[in-house]
């Protein structure tokens, strides 16, 4: 499995800013925002519910990752997808770092992995 995911009742928007803020109580910042839905009706004319990824990044493991490992970087930021479903619920998935960070065969890597997953749990437990 290459993720985990809550479902939350309330407004895309407000998933947003919420998951936005959860984010922060852990140490990640919001990098970029890619507004899927946007995209696609503006490059080939697809509609479809919204739908955002989110790159989140805690600096400072970050930081560990790059000196364990200059290339990690090609596996940075951590994804966050927030979707809205049919029904009208929001689904926020989380990329597992461990299980890309796991592709990496360093220790400190796969430790620093862990460690972030633990953080986005957190971040998925305050959303649930």
């Amino acid at each position: 499995m290459y993720g985990f995911s809550v479902q939350m009742s309330c407004s895309f928007d407000e998933a947003i800013g919420k998951v936005t803020e959860a984010l922060k109580s852990e140490g990640f910042g919001v990098l970029t925002e890619i507004d899927v839905k946007a995209t696609l009706k503006k490059k080939i004319d697809v509609d479809r519910k919204p739908y955002t990824i989110l790159g989140a990044c805690n600096p400072k493991l970050a930081n560990q990752a790059i000196n364990a490992d200059p290339d990690i970087g090609l596996l940075l930021p951590c994804n966050v997808l927030v979707r809205e479903e049919d029904d009208g619920a929001v689904t926020v998935a989380f990329m597992d770092p461990s299980a890309v960070l796991g592709l990496v065969e360093q220790q400190d890597v796969r430790e620093i992995a862990g460690q972030v997953r633990s953080k986005l749990e957190k971040v998925r437990d305050q959303l649930g």
